[in-house]
Order: C-alpha cells, then structure tokens, then sequence
C-alpha cells in the first residue's frame, strides 16, 4: 500500500480548524535520544520536500473541518473558478465525525465526488482529533511510525474545552509526533521515556518557550539551551512551571521523570 520509504503525508481538516497531517523523516534515534525540529514552518523548504495538498497519501476531514475546506480553499486561489478549486485543489477522500457540524449541501457536495463518509455519532467518549489520529494510526499499520508527523493547525484558541481536548489527544498517542499550531506557538510533546534534543530555527520560533508536566507531577526536571534552565527541578501544577522562558541558541535539551509539554512562539513571517 505504502510502495517507498520516502516521506508520507496526510492532510486532515477538522471541526472548525484546518489540521494538516504529514509524514516527515525523522532523524534517527540515538540510543534514548529523541530529535525535534520545526523544519516544516520554514518557507523555504523545496516543494518536494514540503507538505502539500495534492500529493498527500491520505486527505482526511473530521466532521465540520469540511466547512471551512469547502469555504476558504477557493479564497487562496481567487483567481481559479470556486467550483473547480474545490473539486481539484482539495478533495477530502475520508470525512469521518459524528456529523453534528457539516453543513448538509457540504456533506451532499463530496459525496457526490466519491469521497468516504464515516459516521461516529454513535462515539461520544473521543473528539474529532481523536478520531482523526486513530484513523491515521490504522491507516498504514506497517509504516514505521517515527517517520510520522501530524501537525494540527489552528488546534489552539477558541474554547477552552476544545484546546484541554486536543492536549488530551497529546498524552493518549504519545507514541505518536503530534504538534499543535496556532499563529503564534506550537506545543508537542516530550515523552519521559526519552531525552529530547529540540533543534531551535530562530528565523521562525521563539525566544519565549515553556515547559510544563502533563499527567503527572515531575521530581526532577532538567534543561540546557534556556535563559532559566532547569537543574532536577520539580514541576507541578499547584507548584512550580516553566513558562515566559527563553531560548539562548540553536539547541535545547530535556530529561525528566515526567511527560512534559514543549512550546515555543512562532514569529510571523
């Protein structure tokens, strides 16, 4: 199904964000050592190498996210027809939800393309993300999955509900690379079975960054690369956390006892 071992993506639309899912290599791992970079903001990544609509290996939207494809991809292209953007720029092959937000002449519109439709209204106990990373995950059950990024757009703002939700999905595939963007910071996150190597771009990220233990308090924390590094800090909500701080070159390192939450500021562009 997956013919080479060159990078695989996947783009996914949900609720009323637009969620891009991508496959990017990875650098390997050495030893424990896991490497992060942000390499798929930079604009200047060669269009073989950048995440793209038409060659996506999979185009997923989640429930209402087929609204906001269906209303703003003709506004990128105002000089094509309306009808023909949507019918050739971006067509969703899955639309998989519990169907409360998409419009009906939406619905009706690509599924007239041939495009799938899963209903889960049945499943009230996982959000459209979730849904959407499950689907992912089962897609291509044999694909080495470190060399799978799904990044989330517009996953940040908005209700708050929506935000704790899609930090959830974080923690419940934390096997998984999964960066939430907004327009202004990204959050993934550090799983404690590894140290983290976060390779810093500062043409586009920081300096203010952040730190904070998910799921459980951390006894012992350590940084490097930050104006406030960490020394076998202890974190937890209630306590101690590490927010408005700052990156001090190209590379910052973490151990912890704990899984932690990265974030860092994106500069506009």
């Amino acid at each position: 199904m997956l013919p080479s071992q060159r990078k695989r993506k996947i783009t996914i639309s949900s609720l009323s964000f637009l969620f891009g899912f991508s496959f990017f290599p990875r650098r390997p791992l050495a030893m424990d050592l896991m490497h992060h970079s942000s390499t798929f903001l930079l604009p200047t990544i060669p269009s073989d190498h950048r995440p793209s609509l038409t060659a996506a290996q999979l185009r997923l939207c989640a429930d209402g996210g087929a609204n906001r494809v269906y209303d703003e991809m003709p506004r990128l292209f105002p000089q094509e027809d309306a009808s023909d953007v949507r019918r050739s720029r971006y067509k969703p092959d899955v639309i998989k939800g519990d169907m409360d937000s998409i419009r009906t002449e939406v619905l009706d519109f690509y599924t007239s393309l041939g495009t799938e439709i899963i209903d889960k209204s049945h499943d009230q106990d996982t959000t459209d993300l979730h849904k959407c990373v499950t689907y992912i995950r089962d897609f291509a059950p044999d694909l080495d999955k470190s060399n799978l990024c799904i990044l989330v757009a517009g996953a940040l703002g908005g209700r708050f509900d929506h935000e704790m939700g899609n930090l959830n999905v974080l923690c419940r595939f934390s096997s998984l690379r999964i960066v939430l963007l907004s327009d202004d910071s990204l959050i993934h996150l550090l799983p404690r079975t590894h140290h983290h190597e976060i390779h810093i771009l500062s043409s586009i990220e920081g300096p203010h960054c952040g730190l904070m233990p998910i799921g459980m308090p951390s006894s012992s924390s350590t940084t490097t690369g930050l104006q406030w590094d960490l020394n076998e800090t202890e974190m937890r909500f209630g306590g101690l956390i590490s927010t408005s701080n700052i990156v001090t070159g190209e590379k910052v390192t973490v151990r912890s006892d704990s899984d932690l939450l990265w974030t860092i500021s994106i500069k506009k562009l």
